[in-house]
């Protein structure tokens, strides 16, 4: 039995890294990370997605398509979310 990585996966499966496709999938992964670290924050503030979204001055349904895909999301909503609706802070750090 030959195992494969999940590299390895990736590499033959959406291409190298570089290539349109494979940036693609590493850009829609890290969308839903952050769609998924804000639910888990969310939660911890025990709070319904209706609730942050009245303190952020978002709908629900907005609320509820960042978590579940947080593409299309602006810095300036992401921090509105974090810091004024959720009372945390946004540490971003960029790879060249």
């Amino acid at each position: 039995m030959d195992t494969k990585s999940w590299k390895e996966i990736k590499d033959t499966v959406y291409g190298k890294k570089g290539t349109e496709r494979r940036d693609g999938l590493e850009t829609d992964f890290e969308s839903f990370k952050i769609g998924l670290l804000l639910r888990n924050a969310r939660e911890e503030k025990n709070l319904t997605q209706e609730q942050l979204g009245e303190l952020v001055e978002k709908k629900r349904t907005y609320i509820s398509r960042v978590e579940n895909n947080g593409s299309n999301l602006t810095l300036k909503t992401l921090y509105e979310i974090v810091e004024k609706g959720l009372g945390g802070k946004v540490t971003i750090s960029i790879e060249v």
